[in-house]
């Protein structure tokens, strides 16, 4: 009918492949120490040690890498449960992810410190925030997981940020060119979690309109952002 807009595309979110290898890992000087403490495994100065960064920093790409290497499990830290305690340490390595005190059972991490000392066993623990900073509520628990070594994943540098923002980009087969990139990291905050955001938009807008990532197309996303 004359003067109906035509209905506008829908874009489907598929769920896109993340690359979790070595030879994937994008290096920088923000991530060194990560990277450092992987590739020093098993001469660890501790058991077990705290991989601490923000949203997006590479805590579970390392995590990975290790896992790979070292013949780890991997359990989310929410869902550990006391029972599960020495099927998840069978292996005598364990990564937990994403510790977040109001999220755990204080109880049943206790229990697999504790287990993990006995058996000689490696953990590493990946969390946003260094366990000074958990409001954990058991006291030993609390000393504990204060003792336990923090390696730190810095905010990225302008270089690691422009590779990061191509290699979120391929990870979802989306093709850009340098202008994209340059136009992009210079005008979204300089995050992790703010280059997949972007990506993110870039991805759907294309999607949906059919058209390639292109800087006039960024530019109209960005400027809603």
């Amino acid at each position: 009918m004359a003067g109906h807009s035509p209905p506008r595309q829908l874009a489907f979110a598929l769920p896109h492949a993340e690359s979790l290898t070595r030879d994937n890992f994008l290096e920088g000087p923000a991530n060194a120490a990560g990277l450092a403490l992987i590739d020093a495994w098993p001469e660890w100065s501790n058991k077990a040690m705290f991989l601490v960064g923000p949203d997006g920093s590479g805590k579970s790409h390392l995590a990975a890498i290790w896992a790979e290497q070292a013949g780890a499990r991997s359990v989310a830290a929410h869902a550990l449960c006391a029972i599960n305690v020495p099927a998840e340490l069978a292996t005598g390595a364990l990564v937990l992810e994403d510790l977040k005190a109001g999220e755990i059972d204080e109880r049943a991490l206790f229990h697999l410190l504790n287990m993990a000392r006995e058996d000689a066993a490696y953990i590493l623990i990946t969390a946003r925030e260094a366990p000074a900073s958990l409001p954990i509520a058991l006291n030993d628990l609390r000393s504990r997981l204060r003792a336990i070594p923090v390696v730190e994943l810095l905010p990225p540098d302008d270089q690691l940020f422009r590779a990061l923002i191509v290699k979120l980009c391929a990870d979802r087969q989306l093709a850009i060119d340098e202008a994209v990139v340059s136009y992009v990291a210079n005008r979204i905050e300089r995050s992790y979690a703010a280059a997949r955001h972007a990506v993110a938009l870039l991805d759907g807008e294309s999607l949906r309109l059919g058209r390639p990532v292109t800087r006039a197309l960024a530019a109209e996303l960005l400027r809603q952002v």
